[in-house]
């Protein structure tokens, strides 16, 4: 089975929780738009989900079916939870691992600030190796600083949401490229 269609089971799984006491409860065509998959599919979900004992269905009238998580389907819930927060915590350490090193590294090399451009969720981590390391940290969201006005003594983070190029930019990190690393480590 691949990852896809665990994550997809997972969606409806949770979402099938969520709204328990939900008046109307969630459609098929409701779970088939939250995980973003055809009704055809989530219907097959919805079975595999009753086979494994993790929901139960109820035939409300003849149009009309209630799903309810059990607690076999509590417990998938909270397993698969607890390995994606497992998963993030590795990845974060992974990343500031890998920030410290090229920070530090900027700090030994007499830079004296680092500069992220766009928005990313691993700004804290940069901040907070900034202040480690003794450097001046500075966000912006203005991608044209790319094309120079920057000094030597100063690390550039390109946010994930930026694509990955080539500009004539020394000390430059692609946070992006990060992630392919982590994905790669993983």
């Amino acid at each position: 089975m691949n990852n896809g269609v665990i994550d997809t089971e997972y969606i409806i799984l949770e979402n099938i929780y969520s709204a328990q006491r939900q008046n109307p409860p969630l459609k098929q065509r409701d779970l088939a738009q939250i995980a973003r998959t055809s009704l055809g599919m989530t219907n097959s979900i919805l079975k595999r989900l009753i086979q494994k004992g993790w929901i139960t269905a109820k035939k409300i009238n003849s149009r009309n079916i209630h799903y309810a998580v059990t607690v076999e389907g509590i417990n998938e819930i909270i397993s698969r939870s607890y390995g994606y927060f497992k998963r993030t915590i590795k990845n974060v350490a992974f990343y500031k691992d890998a920030i410290d090193k090229l920070i530090q590294n900027a700090a030994e090399n007499k830079a004296n600030a680092v500069l992220l451009i766009g928005a990313s969720d691993l700004e804290f981590v940069i901040e907070h190796s900034c202040q480690y390391f003794g450097l001046s940290f500075l966000k912006s969201t203005d991608r044209h600083l790319l094309s120079g006005g920057r000094d030597k003594y100063t690390l550039v983070f390109l946010s994930e949401n930026i694509p990955v190029s080539k500009p004539e930019i020394k000390n430059r990190v692609f946070l992006s490229q990060l992630l392919i690393k982590s994905a790669a480590v993983s």
